[in-house]
């Protein structure tokens, strides 16, 4: 019984994050502030979300750390997604081989 309860209790809480601001906010948001802070939310989520698992998918972190370096600079300079993609599995792979003989 009381997993529906918790089911509930977040169903409610996840519409109201996606309703109350449709609701509240009737004409456009003009501060510079606000509409610069609410352009960057998504980019730090996913950074916050993703930047751990880098470093921890890795069976040494430190690969993880050269391949986010590594992709970071590969992207920097124009590489598509498959690109990056590519070499950080590269770059791991490479850098574990490395540890393991080291």
């Amino acid at each position: 019984m009381m997993t529906w309860a918790y089911i509930a209790v977040m169903a409610l809480a996840t519409y109201a994050i996606r309703v109350l601001p449709l609701t509240l906010i009737k004409r456009p948001i003009r501060n510079r502030f606000i509409r610069s802070f609410l352009y960057y939310v998504p980019y730090v989520t996913l950074a916050i979300m993703t930047f751990p698992a880098i470093v921890q998918a890795t069976e040494q972190p430190l690969a993880g750390i050269l391949a986010l370096i590594g992709d970071i600079l590969i992207a920097w300079f124009g590489g598509s997604l498959f690109v990056v993609a590519v070499s950080c599995c590269g770059i791991v792979f490479l850098a574990e081989l490395l540890m393991k003989f080291v």
